[in-house]
């Protein structure tokens, strides 16, 4: 059993860009001190809904504040880089942490970021399976050449190469991206998006439950229910909608808006949101559901730095030891 926090280092209201990652650096630091197994990195570009554009970088100066917790992306983009790029940053990474860097990729989205990085359209919408296996190639030889619709390079040597490689997942939002996954023998990413039914669904259709699949929720404690949803039904719209404005996409495509209000609503009905007893209830049967014995915490939606310590340091407490102790003694 594996618990851990996911960080989207929003910017909240009347807060800048460097209160944001000053309250993301504390959190993970906060998450180490409580107990927590990981810390997982959001990346974004030209929005305040996350206002970290290199989830490896940020991890690189987490692992180098900590000292035990494992550090990830979730995810690192792949249709806006290189996946070369991204496999030596990881190795390294890797090498430098004595193995406590984990690397999550996604294929992102239509956004304008396809246009200012110069990858364009055919890279998220075709290239996707080609840049995961370039990765994976980069990160487990000695030497790669490569001759593909979107990469083509002479043999160049590896440099630097992690001989343990730095485990890899993928965000998965489709059954084309789970059934990607599934033929690579990779373990799946599953969002916040979605409830306990929609992941056991999608484990089933990628059809490796064995493998280590993460499952993403959201995770306010109080001392009641109804205190931690009109906290969470206050603050999250504040933040979430000037956050959710900045998803442009490249070519102009309609969008449909996203009401922030509904979905902070959709969230406190899906994930850990009340009390303590309430929060370990969903966890362990979100557990027991799905099969899925690695979830990842989003805990920054009461919208503020004291809001957000003050939550890792009561799920490390009052939470995480009781989750972990019920799935064991169910295993």
């Amino acid at each position: 059993m594996r618990l851990g926090i996911f960080l989207l280092a929003t910017r909240f209201p009347r807060q800048d860009d460097s209160a944001a990652l000053s309250r993301t650096v504390e959190a993970a630091v906060a998450a180490e001190r409580a107990g927590f197994d990981d810390v997982w990195l959001a990346e974004h570009h030209f929005m305040p809904y996350g206002v970290v554009p290199s989830a490896t970088l940020l991890a690189g100066h987490l692992l180098a504040v900590t000292r035990r917790i494992h550090v990830g992306t979730a995810v690192s983009v792949l249709s806006t880089g290189h996946p070369v790029a991204l496999a030596e940053q990881a190795s390294m990474l890797s090498l430098l942490s004595g193995g406590r860097f984990r690397l999550g990729v996604g294929r992102g989205g239509p956004w304008r970021d396809l246009e200012v990085f110069g990858t364009g359209l055919p890279r998220y919408e075709h290239g996707f399976a080609e840049s995961l296996d370039l990765l994976l190639t980069w990160l487990r030889s000695d030497r790669v050449s490569w001759d593909g619709e979107h990469f083509r390079f002479r043999e160049v040597p590896v440099v630097p190469r992690a001989l343990v490689p730095p485990p890899v997942t993928v965000a998965c939002t489709s059954p084309a991206t789970e059934e990607l996954a599934a033929e690579r023998g990779l373990p799946m990413l599953l969002g916040m998006h979605v409830g306990a039914d929609e992941k056991a669904a999608a484990v089933a259709r990628h059809g490796r439950p064995d493998l280590p699949h993460i499952s993403t929720h959201v995770a306010q404690v109080a001392d009641s229910r109804e205190e931690a949803v009109a906290t969470l039904m206050t603050e999250m719209p504040r933040w979430l909608g000037p956050g959710l404005d900045g998803y442009v996409t490249v070519d102009d495509r309609p969008r449909p808006p996203r009401d922030p209000v509904a979905y902070a609503r959709r969230m406190c009905d899906l994930h850990a949101v009340g009390s303590p007893d309430e929060c370990v209830d969903v966890l362990v049967s979100t557990v027991q559901k799905t099969g899925i014995r690695h979830l990842i915490l989003m805990v920054e939606a009461a919208g503020s730095r004291t809001a957000t310590l003050q939550n890792i340091a009561r799920l490390g407490e009052e939470v995480l030891p009781r989750v972990r102790a019920a799935v064991a003694s169910t295993a």
